[in-house]
Order: structure tokens, then sequence, then C-alpha cells
């Protein structure tokens, strides 16, 4: 049998990093996903990854050929092949992520945010397959984007073009990870989720079941069954959540006019829970000139495996160039 052409996609987060190896068609194999360690440093990351990527080549059903590695992570720089400034990790200012990889696999490796790298899978395997304009937001640890823009991913000067996750909400708001306050990450993510929770819980009276839990046992999960069962203050956290992220998906439809933006990551899977009263938001503060030329969706992709698709579709592309 000849070998199957694979490239391996990596996608780095903040709690876990998942992996699989790839075909032409986006088909991934071996899914893989391994937890983060906030106190390792990125040497020691990368050698575990290597083990864990090494066992699952073993149980792959046929022989492969690797031809190439493609990783998103957050505050990836695409062109210097370095993460800078990883707020989950303690990885320090730079690292040369690319250069600590190719320490254990002599083929092409690229890297690109890992918002990015859902925006091109959505681009090449998702619903955006066809749109020249649209965004991709990612929901989960942080708030990402991913701009596409006359069918090219936008970058940027900088290199990291899309940062959405750090317009500022509030400038006398929440304190973000990043050293500002009030960005949109600290109200539109899980972690901003929760702490809406526990300021309704203070601020109201309302019976809620969520008064029942400790703190360490409420998650966005937890807090959207409490608000499928009808809980009011879970609820209202969404709808405020809703409210904020839709203020700002209207300004980002003010600057760049995209035909749809595309929700991502593990909060989004709150379903119309969050959708429905985003999109209310979002199109209540619409530039009139902008009503109607833009839909609000869910990624076309399964969850959890948009950025791998996405960093293997770009070692594809980056192959071929």
């Amino acid at each position: 049998m000849q070998d199957k052409d694979l490239v391996l996609g990596i996608d780095i987060g903040g709690t876990k990093t998942a992996f699989g190896f790839v075909d032409n068609k986006g088909t991934i194999f071996n899914f893989t996903s391994i937890p983060a360690d906030s106190c390792e440093s990125a040497e020691s990351f990368v050698s575990r990854l290597h083990e864990c990527i090494t066992k699952a080549s073993i149980d792959l059903p046929f022989p492969y050929r690797l031809c190439g590695i493609g990783i998103g992570s957050p505050n990836a720089h695409h062109e210097r092949g370095t993460i800078e400034k990883m707020v989950n990790l303690n990885w320090g200012e730079v690292v040369d992520f690319i250069a600590l990889v190719r320490k254990y696999y002599d083929v092409p490796v690229s890297i690109i945010n890992d918002a990015k790298a859902v925006a091109l899978g959505e681009m090449h395997f998702g619903k955006a397959r066809g749109m020249k304009h649209f965004l991709v937001i990612t929901l989960g640890t942080g708030v990402g984007g991913g701009i596409v823009a006359d069918g090219h991913l936008l970058h940027g000067s900088s290199g990291f073009a899309g940062e959405l996750g750090h317009t500022m909400v509030d400038p006398d708001g929440r304190q973000c990870r990043c050293g500002k306050r009030g960005c949109l990450e600290t109200y539109a993510s899980a972690a901003g989720l929760k702490k809406t929770v526990q300021t309704l819980l203070v601020e109201r009276s309302d019976p809620s079941s969520l008064r029942e839990m400790k703190y360490q046992e409420m998650t966005s999960k937890r807090i959207y069954e409490m608000a499928a069962e009808g809980d009011v203050l879970a609820l209202e956290a969404f709808d405020y959540t809703a409210r904020i992220l839709g203020m700002k998906l209207a300004d980002a439809v003010a600057h760049l006019s995209p035909e749809a933006i595309f929700l991502a990551g593990g909060l989004a899977n709150a379903g119309d829970i969050l959708i429905k009263p985003t999109e209310r938001y979002m199109n209540k503060f619409l530039f009139r000139a902008y009503k109607g030329t833009v839909k609000l969706m869910f990624s076309g992709l399964e969850p959890g495996k948009g950025a791998i698709l996405g960093a293997a579709a770009l070692i594809r592309y980056e192959l071929k160039s």
C-alpha cells in the first residue's frame, strides 16, 4: 500500500492542546488532546507534545508520510514563527516555537494565530467556502478573531490583525490578563460569563440553582445547562454577554462590512441561548447602512477541531506555493 500523505494540525489552547493527522479532504485521524500546564516551559511542553504525537501516530490504520506541520496558537506570529507574550502559559516574552518543533521533525512547519487558523478552516472546509469577506470569532478561554477580506486572511503590518478580544468595552471595566481593563475578552469568554454570574449573584436576589454551586464547580457549560432549564440568573448572564458581544460585532461590521460572522469555540456551544440575543443586539447597534447585509451563524466545523483543520490547510497551502 502506498503511504498516505498527511499533515499534522496542532491547536494550542490555554487549557489544552489538541492535534490530529489530516488528509487533503479535511479528514482528521487520531484526534488527541493533552492538558495544559501553566507552570511548564515551552521546551518541556514541546517535548511532552512530541511524545503524545508519536504514540498517536503508531495507531494510524495505514502507512503514512508526514508532509508538514501546521500550528494554531494564541499570540502566534506567522512570519516570525514565534509565540509572543502568551497570556495563559508561562512561556516568557517570545518563544521561537517553530525552532523548538524542528528539533523533533524534519518537515516544513508553519504557525498562525489560533483564531486565524479557525478562519482558514472555515474557508476551506466549513460554511465560508465561496465567501470573500467574513469574520470568525472564537469564544473560549479568551476571545479571538480571524478576518478574511477579498478572499485573503488579514495579518496586518504587525502580524496580529484580528485581536477583537482586546478591543475595549469599558476603560474602567474588568481587569484583563493582557494588562488592560475592560477588554471584550473579560466579558464574552467562558471566564467572562462566569464573572457575570458571580456579579449577578451578589447584586440580585432572584432564586437560582447557581447559588448552590461552589465557585470551582461553575463552568460555562454548567451555566448553559442552568439557562436551558430556565434559570433566571443564568439566562440574564447570557443576555448580558450577548449585549456586549453584539455591540462589538456591530462595530466590527462598521469597520469591515463582512458577508458573515461565524462564532466558534466552547462558549458558542450554548447555541441559540447565545446566538439569538447576540444577533438581536448586533442588529440593534448596526449602522443602518449595514442592516440586512451580514449573517451571524455558528461555525460549520466540528467543535474543537476548527483550528486543527485551519492549521492543516495553512501548511498544505504553503507546501503548494
